[in-house]
């Protein structure tokens, strides 16, 4: 039976057309060339590293003393204050109005009580009640009716003497001692009238007293008017910048709205939220390096200004707040900060040179190679400060490795390298 081509290229194919068979060998991975640095020790000052927020050094919810419809606000989200510029102004027709009528009630009441004190001899040097001129004109007539009974009793009597003698009759006795009691009544309805003087001018003076209350009254409504009105320009209680305003004219606000809100930023907070291990290592007046994103490459410097003595029984931190001069305004509140604080003393700390940092943005960390017995090694490492063309190494490596510096982005782990 012949078998055609076709049948004969298939049983060629399936069965190798009686060629013996051949294995495939692998063929070697290549190695790849890099380049290594030493990791190195040096000795550098103790500090441990902690994150935190930047804080406006005061921070102000302004709020309005009195209801009302907001008339204008003459500031805007970002402006700087002085310190009682008005950041919003509140209707105040009611208020002038009723300080205008109290305003009227104090000058009546003042040219009343001024009146009655001239009405008595007040105000013109020291009070007496007998310069009184009722007082006065009544103790002149009592002094001039005491003396005409004195000098009636005088005369009575030396008539009882002559009547005795013999030298006068008894009726010129009898009409001297009439005259005597006459004047003695008159001298008594004069000192009655002068003692009523008295009494009027005292209970004249009670009443200016009175007045005088009556018109402190009318000075304290004048002052809570003044208040009232003064309360309708609301004003920054410090010198800040306003970083939010949530009202604008033609709103109707209460006591509980706030009008704006100030903060003063020409000195920050920067709160740490620090482990408590290191409870015992915190102090105020510690230095404090911190960089914000903004600024890659500069250090802002403070320093420890406040140690909360309360931990977290949830999270186990407290927070160590430090102070930063700001007076560039580059540091905002809500930066998210890195800082080192620095401690006394001094600590060997790892540093390799910065190229041989890789950022693998799978597991969002930071990694290093190592060259160990011709293969690439892979180590996960914390990284600190960095410092010129070195950066260090909070974890991860011992300091006696040798690093690859370069092209790391071939490097698996356990590849075969060459230097």
């Amino acid at each position: 039976m012949k078998l055609s081509a076709l049948t004969l290229v298939l049983y060629a194919m399936l069965f190798g057309c009686g060629k013996p068979e051949t294995s495939v060998q692998p063929q070697p991975a290549a190695r790849i060339a890099v380049k290594t640095a030493p990791a190195f020790l040096r000795h550098v000052q103790a500090a441990f590293d902690e994150t935190g927020t930047f804080v406006a050094d005061e921070s102000s919810n302004v709020a309005p003393s009195v209801a009302g419809r907001v008339l204008r606000t003459p500031v805007n989200v970002g402006a700087f204050v002085n310190a009682g510029q008005v950041i919003c102004e509140l209707d105040h027709r009611d208020e002038q109005l009723r300080l205008q009528q109290v305003r009227a009630q104090l000058t009546e009441a003042t040219a009343a009580v001024r009146q009655a004190q001239v009405r008595v001899g007040l105000g013109a040097g020291k009070f007496e009640e007998t310069k009184v001129p009722e007082v006065a004109a009544a103790q002149a007539n009592y002094e001039s009716a005491k003396a005409l009974a004195r000098q009636a009793a005088a005369d009575a009597e030396r008539y009882a003497n002559l009547v005795k003698s013999g030298d006068v009759s008894q009726s010129a006795f009898e009409k001297a001692r009439t005259q005597q009691e006459t004047a003695e009544a008159q001298a008594n309805a004069s000192r009655q009238q002068y003692e009523g003087a008295l009494n009027a001018t005292r209970q004249s003076v009670q009443i200016i007293s009175s007045s005088e209350a009556s018109l402190d009254a009318v000075r304290a409504l004048v002052a809570q008017a003044e208040k009232a009105l003064a309360d309708t320009y609301i004003r920054a209680p410090f010198a800040g910048y306003i970083s939010a305003r949530p009202v604008a004219a033609g709103e109707y606000v209460a006591l509980t709205n706030t009008i704006a809100t100030l903060v003063r930023i020409g000195r920050v907070k920067l709160q740490l939220q620090t482990p408590e291990q290191r409870a015992a290592k915190a102090k105020v007046g510690m230095s404090v390096l911190a960089r914000v994103s903004a600024y890659p490459d500069r250090d802002f410097t403070g320093r420890v200004a406040a140690v909360n003595p309360v931990i977290d029984p949830n999270s186990r931190i407290f927070i160590l707040e430090a102070h930063f001069s700001n007076n560039d305004g580059a540091l905002r509140p809500g930066m998210f900060a890195t800082a080192r604080v620095l401690l006394p003393g001094g600590e060997d700390a790892v540093f390799v040179p910065r190229q041989a940092v890789v950022r693998d943005k799978t597991t969002d960390s930071n990694l290093v190679y190592i060259v160990d017995h011709g293969r690439a090694r892979v180590r996960v490492i914390l990284t600190g400060a960095i410092e010129g063309d070195s950066i260090r190494i909070a974890s991860g490596l011992a300091g006696n490795e040798k690093v690859v510096t370069s092209n790391q982005a071939q490097l698996f782990d356990g590849a075969e390298v060459t230097l």
